[in-house]
Parts: structure tokens; C-alpha cells; sequence
């Protein structure tokens, strides 16, 4: 067998496609605008509804609970119901719901609840969140389709 000479592979080659970067770029503004948005949310939550030291981070807990919800509600809408622009998923469900919604915040609520010697606080608020917050996007997506179904009934 022999090699193909540089003529003919010529002929082969596809068009130029631009760099994957440059492909990408639309999605890394996306989600980096939503995630901005997203995270200014979550820090005005806890502006106007403080957690109290030692206590029960309320706050963090409902802000998770609630992002959640929402992308059970955003994953139906955008999978069954209708098609969007390539750039709406990353924005809102990547960028705006993951700044939003906050495990690391989370993470370290459990921490200081610990350290502070309220580990049966922080045991309790370590299960309920993942508990609660899955639960809540499987509630958002079945509630979605019932109503979703109802509507085309």
C-alpha cells in the first residue's frame, strides 16, 4: 500500500472550521451573564432574609429548594413543550440556576453549624437539602406534565 501523495488529500480536506473556542465563546458569555444574574439573586436572598448564627440556614436551603423546582419546570418546558434558541439552556439553566442555587454555600453552612456545636442542625440541614431539593425537581417536572398534558387534552 502506499501513501496518498499531498494532491489528493487536497482534494479530501472539508472546508476550514474555525477554532472550538471560538465555537464556544456565545456559550461561555451566556452562562457567565446568567450566572452573574444568578448569584445576585442568591446574595440579595440572603440580604433580606439573614441567617442567624447557629440557627437553621433557612436562606441557603429555600434558595436551593427553589432552583430546584424551577429546573424541573425549565427541563420540561424546553425538552417537551418547545424548542429554544441553543443559547437558552446554558443561559438560564447552567448560568442562571447554577449561580442561583449554591451546594457550596451548603457545604459550608454545615461546617460553621458543626464547628459551632450545632451538629445535630447541621446533620439534620446535610440530609434535608439534597432530600428536599430532588424531590422538588421531580414534583416541578411531574407537576409540569400533568399540566402540560391537560392542556393538550
Amino acid at each position: 500500500m502506499t501513501t496518498p501523495d499531498a494532491e489528493s488529500l487536497g482534494s479530501l480536506r472539508a472546508t476550514p472550521r474555525p477554532p472550538v473556542w471560538r465555537a464556544q465563546a456565545p456559550v461561555v458569555v451566556v452562562v457567565a451573564l446568567g450566572g452573574g444574574a444568578g448569584a445576585a439573586a442568591r446574595y440579595a436572598a440572603s440580604l433580606w432574609w439573614p441567617t442567624h448564627t447557629g440557627g437553621f440556614p433557612w436562606t441557603t436551603f429555600w434558595v436551593n429548594v427553589t432552583g430546584c423546582a424551577v429546573i424541573g419546570v425549565f427541563m420540561v418546558v424546553i425538552t417537551e413543550l418547545r424548542s429554544v434558541h441553543r443559547l437558552v439552556r446554558p443561559f438560564f439553566g447552567t448560568g442562571v440556576l447554577g449561580g442561583f442555587t449554591t451546594f457550596s454555600t451548603y457545604a459550608v453552612d454545615i461546617r460553621k453549624l458543626v464547628d459551632g456545636g450545632e451538629a445535630g442542625t447541621g446533620l439534620a440541614y446535610l440530609a434535608a437539602t439534597p432530600l428536599v431539593a430532588l424531590t422538588a425537581v421531580w414534583l416541578a417536572a411531574w407537576a409540569t406534565r400533568r399540566i402540560l398534558n391537560r392542556r393538550q387534552s
